[in-house]
């Protein structure tokens, strides 16, 4: 299922992530394990944010996933599922049809 996931990190976490670089390590590694279709950074809040897209196949792998940004960087993380328009067109499709 694609997925958005909208990570907020700590500030004094991330200040002394960046510092050790283990900001760049934690970021990578997620990266590369979660395969994204889009990612983007900003800021929300008054925090570093980064504003992942990729495709969730289980709950199962929120854990190796998530718990370094926890862990490491203190961050919260919200998921929520996302469409794109041809999803949205395929949806809207069925429910005209059903």
């Amino acid at each position: 299922m694609r997925t958005l996931a909208t990570i907020a990190l700590d500030t004094a976490a991330a200040n002394a992530a960046i510092k050790s670089g283990e900001l760049t390590k934690v970021m990578s590694a997620t990266l590369e394990s979660l395969k994204p279709e889009a990612a983007y950074f900003g800021v929300r809040d008054g925090r570093r944010t980064a504003y992942i897209i990729f495709d969730m196949k289980s709950p199962a792998e929120m854990p190796p996933f998530f718990e370094p940004m926890f862990h490491v960087l203190e961050a919260s993380v919200e998921l929520q599922p996302v469409m794109n328009a041809d999803d949205l067109r395929a949806g809207l499709e069925a429910y005209g049809h059903g």
